[in-house]
């Protein structure tokens, strides 16, 4: 096919929904809005799959787009699991199913589309839309991080416009780097400890979770009779946190300044290792009122530390259109492969 005959399609998995979008190498992106569908992953793979087939179906309804056009599909996912897109053998964080431990995802997806099919978790798929947004034909010749913040901490490398994945598919779990806790925690709170098993790594101060488990049980013990104290349960509690943050609340605040200060930190350890040229920050802790927002982003930059040459040139940005940057993303993975073929 010449390349204004082909199009791309973009899966994005998520634990309760399905986005999808297609792109046109002509045309760009045929899909200006999010287009989702149930997921069913807690059903187990063989319904899950099934889903995931349906979107890609009804994607290509809503664009007019004939099958035969297709020439590759990305899919994207949550973790863990490997480069190939086999989940791990304990199963996947969010999919709540026994049928999912050591499921090769991306190859089933394959089998029942006889389509090549491009995996990425959904953090690398994200920040590769990230960068690109950001980058446009430039992209190739930029290299960038992004942190995005969630239940979990998830994130991306991006190298010369390409998604680094490393040996195992593990590559860019921004999550699980320690970062230094002194300076950043106050007097006496304990060394937070992440799910995954690791004491002061990022994600267990920058999530919900970290909120959850580490950050809100210390400071509701320093603001007696805060509200939140009768919101039921901590995992009640560390969901209202960010409204509370919005409005100005002195805890709530103090709470997301640590979390800044946790990114900042990892990003000035990425400004050591991959010297990126964009630090992208994403997820719900952005997806907030313009005053907060700003706030939270001017704590990150002060505490990434860069050097006189990088700061001239670093960008600091938002993840743009979050909720459609995965499926996109998984879009341009597989734009590039269909592009070599």
């Amino acid at each position: 096919m010449a390349s204004q005959d082909w199009v791309v399609v973009g899966l994005d998995n998520g634990g309760t929904k399905n986005n999808a979008t297609v792109i046109d190498p002509a045309k760009g992106c045929l899909v200006d809005r999010l287009v989702e569908t149930p997921s069913r992953v807690r059903e187990g793979p063989a319904v899950a799959v099934a889903a995931l087939i349906e979107a890609f179906d009804s994607i290509l309804q809503r664009t007019g787009t004939a099958r035969e056009r297709v020439r590759a599909v990305g899919l994207d996912t949550p973790g863990p699991a490997s480069a190939d897109g086999v989940i791990s053998s304990k199963g996947s964080t969010n999919f709540g199913h026994d049928g999912w431990g050591g499921f090769d995802f991306r190859g089933a997806l394959e089998a029942r589309l006889r389509l090549p099919v491009i995996y990425n978790n959904d953090g690398n798929a994200a920040a590769l839309y990230a960068h690109h947004v950001c980058f446009g034909a430039d992209a190739a010749r930029h290299s960038s991080v992004s942190a995005i913040v969630g239940t979990g901490l998830g994130g991306g490398v991006i190298e010369a416009g390409r998604i680094i994945q490393g040996t195992a598919g593990m590559a860019g779990e921004l999550g699980h780097v320690h970062v230094p806790m002194q300076g950043l925690l106050a007097e006496g709170q304990p060394i937070p400890r992440c799910n995954c098993g690791f004491d002061g790594d990022a994600e267990s101060v920058a999530s919900l979770t970290g909120i959850e488990k580490n950050l809100l049980p210390y400071w509701l013990g320093r603001f007696e009779g805060h509200p939140l104290a009768e919101a039921g349960s901590l995992a009640q509690a560390a969901k209202l946190v960010r409204s509370y943050g919005e409005k100005g609340d002195p805890m709530a605040r103090r709470i997301f300044a640590q979390q800044a200060m946790a990114i900042g930190r990892l990003f000035t350890i990425a400004a050591n290792f991959t010297d990126p040229a964009a630090y992208f920050v994403g997820g719900g802790v952005v997806e907030t009122a313009p005053e907060f927002r700003e706030w939270f982003m001017a704590r990150v930059r002060e505490n990434t530390v860069l050097r006189e040459e990088q700061a001239r040139v670093a960008r600091f940005a938002l993840v743009p259109d979050l909720d459609m940057a995965g499926a996109r993303g998984s879009a341009l993975a597989a734009l590039e492969h269909a592009a070599r073929l």
